[in-house]
């Protein structure tokens, strides 16, 4: 009973020092880090024609390239909302992304899932801008779940492709091999074209969908890591 209650108490300490201390230092620290990314966004022009005219609109990106993606309301001004695990890290990643200029949505594909789209829903239709990180929050990698298309098609948004890569990067053993830009490096943001859902699609017209979206999305990050060096080697090795 006393080794529960230690065990207990050192991990509410743990959390209560992560979303009370030292999220503002973390903020700080990656503030600070952004300013050495080099950042060409390709495609913008599209994106921001269709939201100048009231359309709505769900990026899908991979887990992998997650954190590349934390800037963008940096660069746009928008305040786009995610889903964010309903875990106690999720607790603390949410507080950052909100110092970030994002609008969590507590909940994922495991966990508190249809409430979590529910919310998702409700903020896309308010804000106009949602982000869905398709292959998240355990994978497989590159393979998109479910919930994205029926997320476009409640919300009337088309869905865009989001190309996230770094020129070089630090690249973690996970399930994802998630990645992270290392600073002074070059980040490619790259919009690809909307993807809109009938209303009237059913099951089959749907996977059909998800599976091309998956194919494209697999070719678009492929053609971009490529386009960094024609010399074949990788300019991010495993660490």
């Amino acid at each position: 009973m006393t080794g529960n209650r230690r065990a207990f108490s050192a991990k509410e300490i743990k959390y209560f020092f992560l979303n009370q201390v030292l999220t503002s230092t973390i903020f700080f620290l990656l503030s600070l880090y952004a300013k050495t990314l080099r950042v060409q966004i390709e495609g913008k022009e599209r994106i921001l024609d269709h939201l100048d005219r009231g359309g709505r609109v769900i990026f899908a990106s991979w887990h992998q390239r997650l954190f590349g993606g934390f800037f963008v309301p940096k660069f746009f001004q928008w305040t786009p909302c995610i889903m964010i695990s309903q875990s106690r890290d999720g607790d603390f990643i949410s507080k950052l992304v909100s110092r970030l200029g994002w609008i969590p949505v507590r909940g994922s594909s495991t966990r508190g899932g249809a409430k979590a789209l529910k919310a998702m829903v409700q903020k896309v239709a308010e804000n106009r801008i949602g982000v869905h990180i398709v292959d998240g929050p355990t994978g497989p990698p590159r393979v998109i779940k479910p919930g994205l298309l029926p997320l476009a098609r409640s919300t009337d948004a088309p869905i865009c492709p989001a190309v996230v890569s770094y020129e070089t990067a630090w690249t973690f053993n996970s399930w994802d091999r998630f990645m992270i830009p290392r600073p002074f490096t070059r980040v490619l943001i790259r919009f690809g074209s909307l993807f809109d859902i009938p209303k009237d699609a059913d099951r089959d017209t749907l996977e059909a969908l998800r599976i091309r979206l998956e194919q494209t999305m697999n070719r678009a990050y492929e053609s971009a890591d490529n386009g960094w060096s024609s010399s074949g080697k990788c300019a991010n090795p495993p660490i």
